[in-house]
């Protein structure tokens, strides 16, 4: 943790003028700087920044706070991490109550980045490749691209600089066999893998020399697991969550080329299918999910999983498979993006391109693979909330040539309303279930924040745990759902509880603006109290209020 001393320390150096500035245009005005406030639209400038008090305010949405809230809500970090952010841009060193691996693993990490950069500018075959990719020089310095050398050149710089080979090796920079090590990164172009957070956590590579794997990435290591991490999620994050939309590709060429075209909430997997891990990132911010895969086998499947996923998690979206070869890198570097746009605006929606696609694998002119195209569809259609299921009877009914009535009693043989509710699966709020079901440790913390009235789909499970009913069928099918991973970390643990109830508090304050029923007063009354909750929450302090 960052000792208060330290934060109070650095509180003393900010200027909320220079913080601000960094990120949008300020105008003078008076005593005070004015701009459009940046966290809503709007035309005339009504975010007002007064350099004597040091705080900003806008008259329009209500925002207001001093340059670590700023931070805060322009980067969407939460409060340690803009303190970090901060920290860094005006060059001062924290201090810590407890020695944070963290930092010491970066800086290794952060030094190899650096070195691999440096040889980059001086390896032609590489900068050539990515010229006639199509990369422009901007996106090599945004991306921080680099080139690993031979392992032996890789070791030695490691060794020279001091740090160990040891932490190298639990950091997956290294690899040993016996008492050989051996660099994993070799004659690649590297492309450094950031967490949410803006740490280095570990690299993606591309062979230009012929190596068997065209692409590798770091190992699993304590601060780096794909399957949470999503590349270049920490530059795409501020577009994210303007343009509520993320644009997820295979590739990091594609993520690169994306951003150069002005797709800048583009991310990628990072070698691996996109898994339930996956989920809690995205919620974040309740963004709509545009997956742009290719057209081969390959990709459509992973298409299909990954939409079955999403939208049984009750996310919206949709899909663009390119066809003919070409992948999102190519159009831009063939000057499509305007056709990418297009695309993009009219990707087929997510339970639309599940349902078309089961079809494509059967031949309806049979009247058994018909039924057995209408099972699996319906099988399909289950494991959705029960409003959506209704919605898409017509569809499938029509797509089957089917009277709706019959798609509906054909559903209702197998299955009921119950059935229904019981198969959707929100694995965010189980895995908040299962870890009081495996860490009864955690209980009391969990309930000073959440209570079953705050969980869309999964009350009834919540409210049986809190009891400690484990024995009853619904925890017990929990406990045993593999797919459900249980916090492990109190740390993680607090976090995902913060931002949890930050996007259940913004829900409601966007309810109680749309009230009419109730006087000025006591909307603004209501208002100031969740905003005051959002604050607290954004600072780490994830107290209920009563």
């Amino acid at each position: 943790m960052i000792s208060n001393e330290s934060i109070e320390q650095l509180k003393s150096r900010l200027d909320i003028i220079d913080v601000v500035s960094s990120y949008i245009e300020l105008r003078k005005s008076g005593a005070n700087f004015k701009a459009p406030c940046p966290f809503h639209d709007e035309k005339s400038p009504s975010f007002v920044v007064s350099p004597s008090k040091q705080i900003y305010h806008c008259f329009g949405c209500g925002a207001s706070g001093d340059s670590i809230s700023f931070v805060m809500d322009y980067e969407k970090l939460n409060y340690p991490e803009a303190i970090e952010k901060l920290a860094s841009q005006y060059n001062f060193s924290l201090q810590y109550t407890q020695a944070s691996k963290q930092k010491k693993h970066s800086k290794l990490l952060q030094k190899l980045s650096e070195y691999y950069q440096t040889l980059l500018t001086h390896n032609n075959q590489a900068l050539t490749y990515l010229q006639e990719r199509g990369i422009f020089e901007s996106s090599i310095e945004k991306f921080e691209l680099g080139y690993a050398p031979s392992s032996n050149q890789t070791i030695e710089f490691i060794q020279k600089n001091m740090f160990s080979t040891a932490e190298a090796v639990e950091l997956g920079a290294i690899g040993q066999q016996d008492t050989r090590l051996y660099a994993r990164f070799i004659e690649r172009i590297i492309f450094p893998i950031y967490s949410v957070s803006a740490h280095l956590v570990g690299f993606g590579g591309r062979t230009i020399s012929g190596h068997q794997a065209k692409y590798v990435n770091s190992p699993q290591t304590k601060i780096f697991n794909k399957s949470r991490l999503l590349y270049a999620y920490h530059l795409a994050k501020q577009s994210i969550y303007a343009k509520k939309e993320i644009i997820i590709v295979e590739g990091y060429m594609d993520v690169i080329m994306l951003h150069q075209a002005g797709f800048t909430q583009a991310v990628a997997t990072l070698g691996t299918a996109l898994t339930s891990e996956h989920l809690p990132l995205i919620r974040k911010s309740d963004a709509k999910v545009i997956l742009a895969y290719d057209g081969d086998n390959a990709g459509i499947n992973a298409a299909i999983k990954a939409s079955k996923m999403l939208s049984a998690s009750g996310i919206d979206g949709g899909v663009v498979i390119f066809k003919d070869g070409l992948d999102p890198a190519d159009m831009v570097h063939h000057g499509k993006s305007q056709e990418l746009v297009t695309l993009f605006r009219h990707a087929h929606p997510l339970i639309e391109f599940v349902i078309d696609t089961i079809i494509l694998h059967y031949d309806l002119k049979n009247p058994k693979d018909k039924e057995r195209a209408l099972q699996e569809v319906l099988s399909y259609l289950k494991t959705l909330s029960p409003l959506l299921q209704e919605e898409y009877q017509i569809y499938t009914a029509s797509k089957f040539g089917l009277n709706p009535a019959f798609v509906k009693i054909a559903k209702s043989g197998n299955m009921n309303k119950t059935d229904f509710k019981s198969s959707y699966k929100d694995i965010w709020e189980l895995s908040i279930i299962k870890t009081i079901l495996v860490h009864p440790e955690f209980l009391n913390q969990i309930i000073e924040v959440i209570d079953p009235g705050q969980f869309r789909f999964h009350a009834q499970e919540l409210a049986l745990a809190i009891k400690g009913e484990v024995k009853s069928s619904i925890l017990m099918a929990v406990l045993v759902d593999d797919e459900i991973i249980p916090f492990e970390n109190y740390e993680e643990l607090k976090k995902e509880l913060a931002t949890f109830l930050i996007n259940y508090y913004n829900k409601e304050f966007n309810k109680v603006q749309l009230q009419q029923d109730i006087s000025f007063e006591q909307k603004a009354f209501k208002i100031r109290k969740i905003r005051d909750k959002i604050a607290i929450l954004k600072k780490g302090e994830s107290n209920k209020e009563n």
